[in-house]
């Protein structure tokens, strides 16, 4: 079952968060004048991105979906953002009611609400944890890993839309390789990050720099490198919404606002 989180947190709510912006882009209401004057200035450059935002979070749905569907029923999901229904633990528990999940982020808001993560199904489990991608190592050791995930079997390790904010590429590879050398033969890699292919990520990426949430955007050899010594699944480092789509036609139609890619892959 999940647990219930109680907290009392300092919400930082004069400094724009991207889980807020992301959350205020998607239409939700959690979130600060600072959140919104920054998302403001982004949507000037990048009048798309709440599309591509949406494409993303379809995407997430998708790629949780298929590695369930592949047996996995460990889930890690690092950059977790703001409760969106549906959330990874509701598609993967559709699939296997005794998934468990572990989210983790580093707003304090998310905190708050981060009740609404921990419905598990009776039969599966769901923990929250106030954590940063960049301390992967701190990130393997907590209770609330520890305590929900067996590391010894295959995890879906899910980070999702957050390694944009890793802008040094050494360290975003040195997150990822020491929180897949942790994981079992077997665990999965999904990704979703700023494409450098599309003129508008470009440009939100710099909006999001200048007002103080450093973001990097990526070329798909980029992303392809952090998938290093893992088996991609097809098609390989596309588009978000081109990745396993459920409507062709609608995916393409996308193309021109959608502004993350990524990809899924084993570990052998």
């Amino acid at each position: 079952m999940g647990y219930v989180l109680l907290v009392s947190v300092d919400l930082n709510s004069e400094v724009p968060h991207s889980a807020r912006v992301y959350d205020y882009l998607l239409g939700g209401k959690d979130n600060f004048a600072a959140d919104r004057s920054a998302a403001a200035r982004i949507l000037e450059a990048s009048p798309g991105l709440p599309i591509s935002m949406r494409a993303n979070r379809t995407y997430m749905a998708r790629a949780a979906r298929f590695l369930a569907q592949q047996g996995v029923r460990q889930f890690l999901d690092i950059g977790a953002g703001l409760p969106t229904s549906p959330n990874l633990h509701n598609v993967v528990q559709q699939v296997d009611p005794t998934a468990r999940v572990v989210y983790i982020d580093n707003d304090p808001i998310v905190s708050v609400h981060a009740r609404a993560l921990l419905t598990s199904t009776s039969e599966g489990r769901t923990a929250y944890l106030d954590g940063d991608v960049r301390n992967p190592e701190g990130l393997l050791a907590s209770p609330e890993v520890l305590d929900t995930l067996d590391l010894s079997k295959p995890v879906g390790l899910c980070l999702i839309a957050i390694l944009q904010f890793v802008t040094d590429e050494a360290e975003a590879h040195r997150i990822v390789d020491t929180l897949l050398t942790a994981l079992a033969p077997g665990s999965a890699l999904a990704i979703s990050t700023v494409t450098a292919h599309n003129p508008q990520a470009v440009a939100a990426a710099a909006r999001y720099t200048s007002g103080g949430i450093p973001a990097k955007p990526r070329t798909d050899d980029e992303v392809r490198a952090l998938f290093r010594g893992l088996d991609l699944v097809e098609p390989g480092v596309v588009l978000v919404n081109r990745w396993r789509p459920d409507d062709e036609a609608a995916a393409a139609a996308e193309d021109v606002n959608v502004q993350m890619s990524g990809g899924v892959a084993f570990k052998p």
